[in-house]
């Protein structure tokens, strides 16, 4: 399927920002490994492989992937156009690509991270990165995303006529640019798509994605196993719920923290 946009991505109009969480990732030389194949394990298990590209969040990749890595057998891989670091959208911190996307052929998980403007508006004018998405998708048991990784999913086309639900912040953005019904849950599914909130709800998406893999006992024991059991301080994560001051702050905040 070939699929272009003609919908103005700039930094002005994509979204107002994204969140960013601090972690540690290692940023050690990657192993070389046969080319055109895709992630595997022991054989057994599910090939999850997690797009990586300039200026991503780092929770969108390494929530889920605290959680999925538990499932039995499971491999969990990162992929980016190119191996080797790719750095977060504050530039602090870089995860590692073990792969770059002319090794991967076939997936059964697809999960595609958000990123602040600099990043979603690169990867969504991306046709090398989309094509591939694409082009993984069709073969994929599950293909996901967090925050605005929907964005880059609907450019790719693969959102046309679905809900979905993204960073609150880009909602407005993702129902007027694309065909599209904004959804205001942690997650959504539509088919084989399901679409996770903003970077904290990755971890939950992942979890309900591990209950319709391995079952729900499964996901609940991954759950204790990484000990969710979220009791912030505050109970102010809720954008419905927020007014409009702060608001204002988080997005302030997030485009001080980003390059």
């Amino acid at each position: 399927m070939t699929h272009t946009t003609p919908h103005s991505t700039t930094r002005r109009n994509v979204l107002r920002g994204t969140v960013a969480t601090a972690a540690l990732a290692a940023t050690a030389a990657v192993p070389a490994g046969a080319a055109h194949a895709a992630p595997t394990g022991s054989g057994t298990g599910p090939a999850i492989g997690i797009l990586l590209y300039d200026g991503f969040s780092l929770l969108d990749p390494t929530g889920p992937a605290e959680v999925l890595s538990r499932l039995p057998d499971a491999t969990v891989t990162m992929i980016a156009e190119r191996r080797g670091p790719v750095r977060t959208d504050t530039a602090d911190v870089a995860l590692v690509a073990e792969r770059s996307l002319d090794e991967v052929d076939r997936l059964d998980v697809l999960l595609v991270p958000g990123a602040g403007n600099r990043g979603t508006v690169a990867a969504m004018n991306n046709q090398a990165l989309l094509s591939w998405i694409r082009r993984i998708h069709r073969h994929t048991r599950w293909t996901t995303s967090v925050c605005t990784g929907s964005i880059v999913l609907a450019a790719a086309g693969l959102l046309d006529g679905r809900q979905a639900t993204t960073y609150w912040a880009s909602a407005e953005y993702l129902e007027s640019t694309f065909d599209v019904t904004y959804l205001p849950q942690r997650y959504v599914r539509s088919g084989k798509l399901i679409t996770a909130a903003g970077v904290s709800a990755g971890i939950d998406m992942a979890l309900y994605l591990a209950s319709l893999m391995a079952g729900d006992d499964t996901a609940k024991a991954i759950q204790l196993a990484v000990e969710y059991d979220p009791q912030p301080p505050f109970d102010s994560g809720n954008a419905t719920e927020a007014d409009a001051r702060l608001k204002e702050r988080a997005l302030q905040l997030l485009a001080a923290s980003q390059v």
